[in-house]
């Protein structure tokens, strides 16, 4: 039902580059420089090699994401095509406007996103068809380097570490990906669109005003669709890549002294970059619920902090042990809650 071609090609536009400046280095080489001290320091041993680094531009990132995306929603837009039958008459002509706003809204958003990435691990959660990629977005780079007054190259080794930990979180932990999978499925066949019929017509229900406030304050825009057992689902997804995002954040500090040459002020760079948004630019992360991935980043990283420091590296891999082994949300925002119960594990 979605046109994917239409959504590819408004990413584009929407990403407004197809640029990729020279970053002075070949970032190949640089994170296969990078492996094996994150390698040592992590415990996580890749089951199979590491995809080498790719500097792309904004537009190539934001068609990636866009054929990521289709392997994500297609399951949902064929369920929401075969609500339209209860349309009678209407099925048609409701089918192609949802698939033209589909594309040109997932195309919009890509773009957007595209403009301010400054790397991504892409891998599929749903599939194994589809190779993993290590992305590193050339332009936004540069820019990002030159805006926070920063050396580019110490920049670019601290990015790369970030994005090279998720490589070894998904290739080294080998339960992540299926576990993470299995979330996102459930989710998503949750995710569907009733119409039923009234005098007036097929009409969608909608939930209480009030509530939808309530739900977009602490949510976002995802929060507008959430039942029950969806906002249950989405707090473990949450949990789950807050420790994945905020483990990547722990290790690029904890290795920047070793391997990043100017890595004084790039952590007060970062958070400076990210608290600066301006305020229309506010509104919208709030919509695309990129905030609620700013607070990934923040807790996550607070939690794997909080673990080293009491613990050490060793105690934090144990992260990784077993599915069992992650926080729930209690345990993230209070890791000595986490860090008894592991102990208490041990004993």
């Amino acid at each position: 039902m979605v046109d994917w071609g239409m959504a590819r090609r408004t990413a584009r536009l929407a990403a407004r580059s197809d640029e990729v400046p020279d970053l002075g280095l070949d970032v190949a080489a640089l994170a296969r420089e990078l492996q094996g001290p994150v390698i040592e320091h992590t415990g996580l041993v890749p089951e199979g090699p590491v995809p080498a680094a790719e500097a792309i531009s904004r537009a190539d990132w934001a068609e990636a994401n866009v054929s990521a995306l289709s392997r994500l929603l297609d399951p949902v837009a064929a369920r929401l095509e075969d609500r339209f039958a209860a349309a009678g008459p209407l099925a048609g002509a409701l089918r192609t406007g949802a698939g033209v706003t589909l594309a040109a809204e997932v195309g919009l958003l890509t773009g957007y996103l595209a403009r301010h990435v400054l790397g991504q691990y892409e891998v599929s959660l749903l599939t194994r068809e589809t190779t993993p990629r290590l992305l590193l977005v050339a332009l936004n780079l540069d820019e990002a380097s030159l805006a926070l007054g920063v050396d580019r190259e110490s920049f670019l080794r601290w990015v790369t570490i970030h994005e090279l930990v998720h490589a070894l979180q998904f290739g080294g932990v080998p339960w992540l990906r299926d576990h993470l999978g299995a979330l996102l499925g459930e989710y998503l066949d949750t995710l569907d669109v009733k119409i039923t019929s009234g005098p007036g017509g097929p009409t969608p229900s909608l939930p209480n005003p009030a509530d939808l406030v309530a739900r977009f304050r602490k949510s976002g825009l995802a929060g507008l669709v959430q039942t029950r057992r969806q906002r249950a689902i989405l707090e473990r997804l949450q949990v789950t890549m807050a420790v994945v995002e905020g483990h990547a954040e722990h290790v690029m500090d904890a290795l920047a002294p070793e391997l990043v040459p100017e890595h004084e002020g790039l952590r007060a760079a970062m958070e400076h970059r990210r608290d600066s948004r301006s305020a229309p630019q506010r509104v919208l992360m709030r919509l695309l619920g990129m905030e609620m991935k700013m607070r990934q980043y923040r807790e996550g990283k607070a939690f794997c902090d909080a673990v080293a420091a009491a613990g050490g590296a060793a105690l934090l891999r144990t992260v990784w042990d077993a599915p069992e082994a992650l926080p729930d949300a209690s345990e993230l925002a209070h890791p000595e809650r986490w860090i008894a119960r592991r102990s208490a594990a041990a004993a």
